[in-house]
């Protein structure tokens, strides 16, 4: 019972705890996906001794950041709304890979290119991994300006 108890002081609730972890769960599973769709092309560079395009060095950088932020924030006992804004930094990120991945392929037509198919579909993935982070972030703030202000150690006073 103690981890649950845990779990509703950190979350402001057992159902907030769920939800969170499910968000955050998806998060991390989007941003690993991120990381296999940008960094095989960044691996092909790298074992033909070829450039490596900036662009998708900057997709893994920051598909490895979500994946590691969403496994750090996913720990129950972190206080999760107080994240808020480096959830929001996260989508910023998110919003700059999507920018740049869709202005170059959105409206590129594959003509039977797996490759720009690929790509294609990986920029929708970033788009869904900034509207989860978007939503962490508003949901956070939420959370975080609507916490009661109470002093740690009994509870009782107003900060």
């Amino acid at each position: 019972m103690a981890f649950r108890d845990r779990a509703e002081a950190s979350h402001r609730g057992f159902f907030g705890f769920i939800f969170s972890t499910i968000l955050r769960f998806i998060q991390l599973v989007l941003a690993l996906t991120v990381v296999g769709l940008y960094g095989q092309y960044v691996n092909t560079a790298r074992l033909e001794h070829k450039y490596m395009d900036p662009n998708y060095v900057f997709a893994v950088v920051v598909g490895s950041i979500g994946a590691v932020s969403a496994l750090i924030l996913m720990i129950p006992f972190l206080k999760m709304y107080r994240s808020w804004p480096w959830d929001l930094v996260v989508f910023i990120l998110f919003t700059a890979l999507f920018g740049v991945f869709g202005k170059m392929f959105i409206h590129e037509n594959p003509e039977g290119d797996t490759g720009i198919q690929q790509m294609k579909n990986a920029v929708w993935v970033d788009l869904v991994n900034m509207i989860l982070w978007l939503i962490t972030a508003i949901y956070g703030a939420a959370m975080f300006f609507t916490d009661s202000r109470k002093s740690l150690h009994t509870g009782r006073a107003a900060v």
